[in-house]
C-alpha cells in the first residue's frame, strides 16, 4: 500500500518488501469557513468540523505490544501494518492486517545489546493476517495468511470490512472483506502494481473463508498510476455502503493521489453488478470512476486514508501532501461522500519513535470509539537507507499500530 513518492523512494533504498508506506494518520483541525448554503444549526446538519482535542491512547497501544511480545506461540502476530477493525455480532473484534511478522519475540536485550524486544531475522513474513479480540483483550491469530496469494508474484492486502446480509434482504449475516490485489513490479512500483479490488466472504461465527470475488479489474488500465483500488475505508448510511478508494499517483511522482467513491446496497458488496461508481455527476454501473478529491498537487490523499461520519458531516483523515507527508497530517470535510470536499485544513504531527521512521495509514476505529471520542490508529515503519528489515526485527515495537483518541467539534 504505497504512500507518497518520498516514502517510496526511501523504501526503495531499503530494499525491503515490508509494509504499506502510505498515508499518515491522526486528525487535523478543520479551520475552514463553512459556505453559507451549508450552515444550518440543527444537530444533524452538515458543518465544518475540527479536532477539539487529542491524546495518545496508550492503553490500546500497550495491548498490541503485550500480545505481540507474548512468546507462548510461534505462529501468531508479532507485528504488522494496514490496521483495520470490525466488530462481529457476538461482540468479538476482528483485526485485519496486511504485511505481518509471525514467529517468536525474545525479551531484551537484543543481540546488539540494546534494550529492545526482538525477533530472529528469519521470522516468517506473510502478506495478511487476522487477530481476534474479546472484551478489549487480544486472544488469538487466525491461521495466516488468511487470504492466499491469487497467483505467482501477486498478493492480497485486506482493507476495510463490514458485517452485512448474505444478500439484500437475507436474515443470514456474513463478513465481507475488501481486498487489494497487487502484482510484483519494478521501481517506482516497489509496493506492487495495483491490479484489482476483490471482496472475500467469511462465514459467521466461524470466520471460514467461503469465496473471493473480483469486483473491479484494473489490469486493462494502461497507466498503473491511474488504476483505482477500492476499500481503504467505508461508511454505512441509509442502507448504502460507501466504499472509498484511491489511485497510485504518488508512485508516479505526483505529490498527492486522488480519492474516489463507490456505493453498494446493503448485502451487495460481494456482487460486482451491485456496485455503482461516482462518475462525476451520477452513480453508474461499470463506469470509469472519477475523482471526488485531489488535484495531484496541493490537494489530495495517500492511497490509504480514513473517512468517518460525524452528524451530517463526513471527515477524511490523510497524510499531508509533499515532503511533509511522512510526519504531518491534514484533513478534509464534506456534506456527502461525493463531495465537494473542503480543505486541506490545519496540520499537525503525531509523536514517533526515535530513528528514521514514518507514520502512515490513518484508520478510524468505531469499535473502540464512543461518548464523543474517536479512536484512530497509525502505523510506523523504518526508513533507514539500509537494513530496514533487520531494524524491524531488532526492535519489534516499531512495526506495530499506535492509537490516538480525539474529539471533534464544530469549527468556529
Amino acid at each position: 500500500m504505497p504512500d507518497d513518492s518520498e516514502a517510496a523512494r526511501a523504501r526503495q533504498r531499503t530494499g525491503t518488501g515490508i509494509g504499506l508506506l502510505l498515508v499518515l494518520v491522526l486528525g487535523a483541525a478543520l479551520l475552514i469557513a463553512l459556505p453559507e448554503d451549508e450552515s444550518p444549526d440543527d444537530d444533524g446538519a452538515c458543518r465544518a468540523r475540527t479536532v477539539d482535542s487529542w491524546q495518545a491512547d496508550d492503553g490500546i497501544t500497550a495491548e498490541f505490544a503485550r500480545y505481540g511480545d507474548d512468546a507462548s506461540r510461534t505462529d501468531d502476530w508479532t507485528g504488522g501494518d494496514g490496521t483495520h477493525s470490525l466488530r462481529l455480532p457476538d461482540g468479538r473484534v476482528l483485526w485485519l492486517f496486511s504485511d505481518t511478522f509471525l514467529g517468536r519475540v525474545y525479551g531484551p536485550p537484543n543481540p546488539a545489546g540494546e534494550s529492545y524486544a526482538w525477533r530472529e531475522a528469519a521470522a516468517p513474513l506473510v502478506r495478511n493476517s487476522a487477530v481476534l479480540m474479546r472484551e478489549g483483550r487480544l486472544e488469538t491469530t487466525l491461521p495466516a495468511p488468511l487470504f492466499a496469494d491469487p497467483a505467482p508474484n501477486q498478493w492480497r492486502w485486506p482493507v476495510a470490512a463490514r458485517v452485512e446480509p448474505r444478500s439484500p434482504g437475507s436474515s443470514e449475516q456474513v463478513v465481507r472483506v475488501l481486498l487489494w490485489v497487487r502484482t510484483a513490479g519494478q521501481a517506482p512500483w516497489i509496493f506492487g502494481v495495483p491490479t484489482a479490488t476483490e471482496v472475500a466472504t467469511l462465514s459467521l461465527p466461524g470466520l471460514r473463508l467461503e469465496s473471493i470475488v473480483k469486483v473491479l479489474d484494473q489490469q486493462l488500465v494502461p497507466d498503473p498510476s491511474r488504476r483505482v483500488l477500492f476499500g481503504t475505508t467505508l461508511v454505512e448510511e441509509d442502507g448504502w455502503t460507501y466504499v472509498f478508494g484511491g489511485d497510485d499517483g504518488q508512485a508516479a511522482s505526483r505529490p498527492a493521489s486522488h480519492a474516489y467513491v463507490a456505493r453498494v446496497r446493503e448485502g451487495g458488496l460481494g456482487d460486482p453488478a451491485a456496485w455503482r461508481y461516482w462518475n462525476g455527476s451520477a452513480w453508474a454501473a461499470a463506469a470509469r470512476p472519477r475523482p471526488v478529491l485531489g488535484d495531484g498537487q496541493r490537494r489530495g490523499v495517500g492511497s490509504a486514508f480514513s473517512v468517518v461520519r460525524d452528524g451530517g458531516t463526513y471527515v477524511l483523515f490523510t497524510m499531508a501532501t509533499g515532503t511533509k507527508g511522512l510526519t504531518t497530517v491534514a484533513s478534509y470535510w464534506a456534506c456527502s461522500p461525493a463531495g465537494p470536499w473542503h480543505g486541506p485544513a490545519k496540520e499537525f504531527s503525531p509523536s514517533l519513535p526515535q530513528g528514521q521512521v514514518a507514520a502512515y495509514n490513518p484508520q478510524a476505529h468505531p469499535v473502540l470509539s464512543g461518548d464523543g471520542r474517536l479512536v484512530l490508529s497509525y502505523d510506523v515503519n523504518w526508513l533507514e537507507t539500509t537494513g530496514a528489515a533487520a531494524q524491524l526485527s531488532r526492535n519489534v515495537s516499531l512495526y506495530r499500530p499506535r492509537f490516538v483518541s480525539l474529539r471533534l467539534a464544530p469549527a468556529k
